[in-house]
């Protein structure tokens, strides 16, 4: 018969049965127990509550089992039976599955002491733990485990369960795909609570590990249990009050998070942005739950919704006719319809009509709407079927035994099908490929759901996105354009961090004693660049370059030299062109009066050179100006070292000049033979063909070069000239100091004589402050900064060029321009006369 005969047994539970060729065997527990309620044994104990879900499970691999069974291309000749055991508590579930190892699942007695029912595989448990707890005896026996809802990482060690197989991906997979959505949402800082057992323990540690890898960081983890002290929980809500992360991962049982949802909302707790294990993530049970308001908006990853053809039939053909001695359809039964199967009415219930059928009736139990994890259970019914059909149509010589062998059709035993089992690979009907990998784990596909609130006001999972991790990584999660609902209530994406992005220009600091997401963004120092969100470490720049305002990035360094544009580059331009100005000012006036005693008295020859080389020296302080070039960096230093030789050669010929025109006045003297024009011009050709010569070996051996000092300032190139050799410029300038020292000496000596020959006192003066000015350049010099340098030397050359056009020619301009009756030959001889 296709119809399941329903036995009693000794185990505590009940079993349904159909006999076969082959039977399977299914754990599943088709009712809840109540939480913090303990038996006093003085009244009898309420009864557990209908767990819909799991008894649509048993369905669905009865459903399955029929349905091979109807299939002649599978399995021909041989009928698949089952027992399915209904059992609560891990000590059940471990007796019963003993039971279908043995096969003793009855009384024994004289008449079915032989019988042995013992099965080929089992189907179950839901449940980690329990799984967990019998999985290890039952691989004793070498007798496979499917499981379509233990999802506990830890059921992959094959040393420990060497024959647990699922068809539902590890934990692993779940906690992977958890922890990129919260990095995918931004999210940093969270909390996690876990059921205090394996599934949740195992979970969270898989998380935590996985979210560490991606930057996220846990504020809090806890755990607690649903027959635990209502303290823990108690606990467990003060902790998410005072936590600044809004986001919770829940690692645990439809349980264990109503009791939670349920204390948080007496406690007004609101603004909890959740994230669901796929235990409960999908339950329908939570819409009838206290405070399921506050789950509105969670997220989770759940296994993918496929659609069961011919499912929905045969749950609404249940009766129960079909299954006269189970209390649980008894019970379903008359709650599903309000009514008693008594004979006569009890209590508040009417008796059954008879006519009542679920055809006409919506329940959680009928809904094929959403089949997840019913799918798994129908995907490891055929995953057991496949294997044997492939032991029945097993060759000789090819099979996967010794030698070659194959098993014997009318003797299977387990381990036979456990060998069958890890080789499955089919695809199902709707496309979805089945196999075990080398740990009985199935390949990991998921669902993301978001749970919303319906047009029909109910809180129902909508899928927003998809999960393979067969997949390549960038591949791997994919959200849709569905719009999601937030668990904090508001339209844009929630934010849980410790601390804010550090903008680009700065970088993270850790706070101590705090996890790596909690930091300080601390500014980028100057030269430094961070271009990226959070940034661990800022960037120096490149020698070149410099960090902009923001600190983001590099730009070029601003080069500086002495400029035209600028104000001091400006004011000593302007300096230097008034001084060719009244240069050339007091040429015309002395070339106009050159016929007169005071111009032809002061050697009118070496005035106008004079005149000439102050015009150069003037002009060669603005080769100092300007960006400095390889050509320009030797002509300003060699032009200023020749011509100001040029022009101290100048005043020193003056000053001979002067007292040997005063040694020739003396009766009997003619030294003026010996220090005539020719002597004259000679000795400034002399003293400047020195200072060439020094030039000309310093630009051979080792010339001035533009050079970007960037040791100077952190911010900006000095563009400026470097001496190429350092010897060569102090020897241009010590010549140039040793001939103003001597010119400084002759004219000291001079400067007693008449009043008529008192230009050596006028040149006496001029070269005290030419000295001066020079000595005082050279600390200046070196302790001068960038281009103010340059500037020194400018103001160096300026103020000792016009020193020596004051002082020498601005008194005799005078008496020319405004004391004509002084520059005659009566005047300076009357008073040359009275000077003897």
């Amino acid at each position: 018969s296709r119809f399941p005969v329903y036995h009693k047994t000794l185990l505590g539970g009940h079993v349904l049965a159909q006999d076969g060729d082959v039977v399977i065997g299914g754990i599943f527990s088709f009712r809840t127990g109540q939480d913090y309620v303990v038996n006093t044994f003085e009244a009898i104990p309420e009864v557990r509550n209908f767990n819909f879900r799991e008894f649509k499970f048993a369905q669905a691999m009865i459903f399955a089992i029929n349905e091979i069974n109807e299939n002649p291309d599978m399995l021909p000749g041989v009928k698949l039976g089952y027992r399915i055991y209904d059992d609560c508590g891990t000590m059940d579930i471990l007796r019963a599955a003993l039971a279908l190892v043995s096969g003793l699942g009855g009384e024994v007695s004289d008449e079915n002491c032989t019988k042995i029912e013992s099965v080929q595989a089992i189907l179950g448990h839901s449940g980690s733990r329990p799984t967990i707890a019998f999985a290890p005896v039952v691989g004793r026996f070498h007798v496979p485990v499917i499981s379509h809802f233990a999802t506990c990482a830890c059921l992959s060690n094959r040393k420990e369960y060497p024959t647990f197989f699922r068809t539902i991906p590890s934990d692993y997979y779940q906690s992977q795909a958890l922890a990129k959505l919260v990095k995918h949402l931004g999210w940093t800082w969270i909390g996690v609570i876990a059921v205090e057992n394996e599934y949740g323990l195992n979970g969270i540690a898989a998380f935590i590990q996985a979210a560490q890898e991606y930057g996220v960081c846990i504020e809090y983890s806890d755990a607690f249990s649903s027959s635990g002290p209502p303290a823990d929980l108690q606990r467990i809500t003060s902790k998410i009050q005072s936590a600044s992360s809004k986001v919770i991962l829940a690692f645990m049982s439809h349980r264990e998070i109503k009791l939670l949802a349920k204390q948080l909302y007496e406690q007004n707790v609101t603004g909890v942005q959740w994230l669901g294990s796929d235990a409960w993530i999908t339950d329908h049970s939570l819409a009838d739950s206290e405070g399921h308001g506050i789950l509105v908006g969670s997220l989770g990853f759940t296994v993918s919704r496929v659609q069961i053809h011919g499912l929905e039939e045969h749950l609404r053909g249940l009766h129960p006719s079909l299954f006269p001695h189970s209390r649980f359809v008894r019970d379903f039964w008359e709650d599903v319809f309000d009514c008693s199967l008594k004979a006569t009415a009890t209590g508040r219930r009417k008796p059954c009509s008879g006519l009542e059928s679920l055809r006409d009736v919506e329940s959680p139990f009928t809904d094929v709407s959403e089949l997840r994890f019913t799918n798994n259970v129908y995907k490891s019914v055929y995953s057991v079927a496949y294997a044997l059909d492939a032991l029945l149509k097993c060759e000789e010589g090819r099979g996967p035994f010794s030698n070659g062998s194959c098993a014997n059709p009318a003797q299977i035993q387990p381990w036979q099908v456990l060998e069958y089992l890890s080789m499955v690979n089919f695809t199902t009907p709707e496309g979805e490929r089945v196999y075990f990998d080398s740990n009985g784990d199935s390949p990991a596909r998921y669902e993301l759901v978001n749970l919303q609130i319906t047009n029909r006001g109910t809180m129902e999972e909508v899928t927003v996105g998809i999960y393979d991790a067969s997949q390549p990584g960038s591949q791997q999660f994919i959200m849709s354009d569905t719009p999601l609902v937030w668990g904090t209530g508001h339209s844009e994406v929630p934010v849980s961090v410790c601390s804010e992005s550090c903008p680009p220009g700065s970088h993270k600091v850790l706070q101590k004693g705090l996890p790596v997401c909690c930091y300080d963004c601390i500014r980028c120092p100057a030269g430094e660049i961070s271009n990226s969100t959070d940034s661990i470490h800022c960037m120096k720049c490149a020698p070149e370059f410099w960090s902009n305002e923001r600190r983001d990035a590099c730009i070029p360094k601003e080069i500086e030299f002495l400029t035209y544009g600028e104000i001091l580059g400006t004011l000593l331009a302007s300096f230097s062109l008034l001084g060719v100005f009244l240069t050339t000012l007091t040429t015309i006036v002395f070339y106009c009066h050159k016929e007169t005693p005071l111009v032809r008295a002061n050697n009118s020859e070496l005035s106008f050179l004079l005149l000439f080389s102050l015009t150069l020296c003037f002009l060669c302080s603005l080769t100092f100006i300007g960006r400095p070039t390889q050509w320009s960096c030797m002509l300003r230093h060699t032009a200023f070292g020749i011509t100001f030789v040029l022009c101290i050669s100048c005043v020193l010929g003056k000053t001979i000049l002067v007292l040997m025109a005063f040694k020739a006045s003396l009766p009997g003297s003619n030294l003026m033979k010996w220090f005539g024009p020719t002597q004259q011009r000679l000795c400034v050709v002399s003293f400047t063909l020195i200072q060439v010569v020094i030039c000309i070996l310093w630009l051979t051996i080792s010339p001035p070069f533009p050079f970007k000092n960037m040791i100077l300032y952190r911010d900006r190139i000095i563009l400026e000239c470097q001496l190429g050799s350092a010897l060569g410029f102090w020897a241009v300038l010590g010549y140039v100091g040793v001939l103003a020292g001597l010119c400084f000496v002759i004219a000291f000596l001079g400067r007693k004589l008449p009043d008529n020959f008192n230009e050596a006192k006028i040149i006496t003066f001029s070269m005290l402050i030419f000295c001066a000015v020079w000595i005082a350049f050279v600390p200046a010099y070196i302790s001068s900064p960038g281009k103010f340098t340059v500037a020194v030397e400018i103001f160096a050359i300026l103020a000792s060029s016009y020193g020596l056009l004051f002082c020498i020619f601005m008194p005799k301009c005078f008496i020319i321009l405004f004391m004509p009756e002084k520059n005659t030959k009566k005047h300076m001889f009357r008073k040359s006369t009275n000077n003897r």
